[in-house]
């Protein structure tokens, strides 16, 4: 089975989430250690959805700008990537 990197990353991240039900029955979800990776929803599945979206944007910005993301499972997304040859694939 082929694991992606990315895929990897984003699962362990979505480990790490914390939900909260809000007093009005909506559900807010976070990633702590992924500063600013907030969402909202009206049913704790959609929460669930909405984080995950909010997670592979913010992934997706800062790869682009060059921010410094957080190791995640060992997982590092800031390396340097490293081709193999073609021949290898």
């Amino acid at each position: 089975m082929i694991k992606f990197i990315l895929s990897g990353y984003i699962e362990e991240a979505l480990e790490q989430a914390t939900y909260d039900k809000l007093e009005d029955g909506t559900y807010a979800g976070r990633i702590p250690t992924c500063k600013g990776v907030v969402a909202f929803g009206s049913t704790l599945r959609r929460c669930e959805d909405e984080l995950r979206s909010t997670l592979e944007d913010w992934i997706l910005v800062g790869l682009k700008l060059g921010h410094s993301l957080p190791v995640i499972a060992s997982i590092d997304l800031n390396k340097e990537p490293s081709y193999e040859p073609v021949g290898a694939v």
